[in-house]
């Protein structure tokens, strides 16, 4: 049934009967578009009505046509100040009339049904479900791929039809394995390489209507086990702008990360993590759906449609049992890639590409670890929250540092983030003794903490500046306490320790401290015995995971060594 108004089962009003001719329509249900009665002889016209299920409902509609034929029937129902419009396709058959139902699994008839007109299938004649090796079936559909209205042993036949099984993949042995079906015929199938090394396909459900495309996992899968990353790579299909991928809700909600699983597209990939869902409160439900799309250029502020041009934006969200969600999750990162060819000028200057999000007043706000992999050719990033996210340009140069210093460039990249905004007219200068107020502001910046706005806590020098809400932030989150006597020092020279220790505490607050080794110590270095007893432990971690500390340094915080 086309509903023309809101509509929902639990309405007062809702419609129990429709009849013709004082006879009652088989199977009536407001939900299903099309109906068939069949008629005695001799009928030259039909008067169609309709009754309500609530006595206080009014409902009121008469038409007649000639036999055999079709008739459009409006039903309107009405209880107080609630109206409801349905619109249903009516067919009035001739006497004795009757149609076949041919039921399509894996590319082939899998037995065929044949119904009075008007009637449904009975359960006792409905056929037995049909198998396919890793998948499960999930019923019978009007659609090719899973796709359309459901058909059950209640919906009416008004017509010759064929209604096609849904797969819904489960782990296990490929479809072409020992003891399976032929498998399904689909336009598209998604290549999953598992993290245990076994690959099997996905079957796609392609709606141009709605210009989607999605898959599903199974409740029997465990795709996100053995703390590998699991990668589902979806073909391309044209006319198709978002792509779907329904997970079940416990596979993305264990105790700590178990696996991280990859959803490759056409329009990125978004990389989750099997406890992206811990913690996060409201989720009810046992399938949840990540979407990546493209998103709509024309809803944005006119001066961020115009910073953007003609760069990707995609739009990244999730549903559960079909009801969109505001996931945000600070402990579980999800890494996003978004392919992205820059132009000459951009690729001379890769350090100026950046990735900004669309806050919820239109804004575009630059997130700090966004950058382009020439290697991979996307542009990448951590979040921990979906949103709008495009691709940007932002070159910026200050009069005091030369495009041929060894630093230009790591300068661009803090800067283009919005890192550092240099020190006034300008400059940078360059060689200007780095502060211990300017140091936590940069890192904070870096790694996405927010200063605190009004802060009712901090130190006794954190004065009314630039640093003033990071320093409160940063006491409130345990990254510093300080020098002693509640003070910063903030306009102190910072030493080497010192930024360990910050960047150490900071890293330990958001669950990222690095992990391995690089096989050196701090035996390592010949002067260890000047580092103080408070910054042994930091000192001791980074240096241990010395790669990877640069890595973080170098190629996120950029700042140069």
């Amino acid at each position: 049934m086309n509903v023309v108004n809101s509509y929902t089962p639990s309405d007062n009003a809702d419609l129990s009967s429709l009849s013709v001719n004082g006879t009652p329509v088989t199977g009536f249900d407001p939900d299903d578009t099309d109906y068939a009665v069949e008629l005695p002889n001799g009928t030259s016209g039909a008067t169609v009505t309709a009754t309500a299920s609530d006595s206080n409902a009014l409902v009121d509609i008469t038409q007649a046509t000639s036999l055999p034929g079709s008739a459009t029937v409006t039903v309107t129902a009405e209880d107080g100040s609630t109206t409801r419009t349905y619109t249903i396709n009516l067919t009035i058959a001739a006497p004795g009339t009757t149609y076949t139902v041919a039921f399509n699994s894996n590319g082939e008839v899998y037995t065929t049904k044949t119904v009075n007109a008007g009637e449904s299938i009975r359960s006792a004649a409905w056929p037995a479900d049909p198998t396919r090796g890793s998948y499960t079936f999930g019923g019978w559909f009007t659609e090719e791929n899973g796709t359309g209205i459901q058909f059950t042993s209640s919906t009416p036949v008004n017509t010759a039809i064929t209604v096609y099984a849904k797969w819904i993949y489960s782990g296990g042995e490929s479809s072409s394995g020992k003891g399976s079906t032929p498998p399904a015929t689909s336009n598209y199938d998604a290549e999953v390489n598992a993290g245990n090394g076994s690959n099997v396909k996905l079957q796609v459900t392609v709606d141009k209507s709605s210009g989607n495309a999605s898959m599903e996992v199974g409740n029997g899968s465990n795709i996100l086990s053995g703390g590998k990353t699991t990668v589902i790579t979806v073909p391309s299909v044209p006319d198709i702008e978002t792509y779907t991928l329904g997970i079940p809700v416990p596979n993305l909600s264990t105790q700590d990360e178990q696996g991280t699983l990859a959803f490759k597209t056409a329009t990125g990939t978004v990389t989750v993590p099997s406890d992206m869902l811990t913690g996060v409160s409201g989720i009810s439900g046992s399938k949840a759906e990540i979407t990546i799309g493209q998103g709509d250029k024309d809803s944005l502020l006119s001066d961020v449609k115009t910073a953007i041009g003609d760069k990707p934006l995609i739009s990244l969200s999730m549903s559960v049992n079909g009801k969109q969600i505001e996931w945000s999750n600070p402990g579980t990162p999800v890494v996003v890639s978004i392919p992205y060819t820059p132009s000459a000028m951009e690729l001379a200057n890769p350090e100026g590409i950046v990735i900004w999000y669309i806050d919820g007043s239109g804004n575009a706000v630059c997130i700090p670890n966004g950058y382009y992999d020439p290697t991979t050719g996307t542009v990448t990033f951590k979040t921990t929250h979906f949103s709008f996210y495009a691709v940007g340009y932002d070159k910026v140069s200050f009069t005091d540092v030369a495009d041929t210093a060894w630093y230009s460039d790591a300068v661009s990249f803090i800067a283009a983030r919005g890192i550092t905004s240099g020190t006034g007219n300008g400059k940078y200068s360059p060689d200007a003794k780095l502060t211990r107020g300017e140091f936590i502001a940069m890192m904070m910046r870096s790694y996405g903490i927010a200063p605190d706005e009004s802060p009712t806590d901090n130190f006794y020098d954190a004065g009314n500046t630039y640093y003033t809400g990071y320093l409160a932030a940063a006491k409130r989150l345990d990254i510093s306490s300080g020098i002693g006597g509640n003070m910063y020092a903030p306009d102190k020279e910072i030493t080497r320790q010192e930024m360990f220790t910050l960047l150490y505490n900071a890293l330990k607050v958001l669950g990222q401290l690095p992990q391995g080794s690089s096989g050196q110590t701090l035996l390592s270095f010949a002067d260890t015995d000047q580092i103080d007893s408070w910054a042994e432990v930091s000192m001791t971690a980074l240096v241990k995971a010395r790669s990877l500390f640069f890595y973080l340094i170098g190629n996120i915080v950029r700042f140069s060594y």
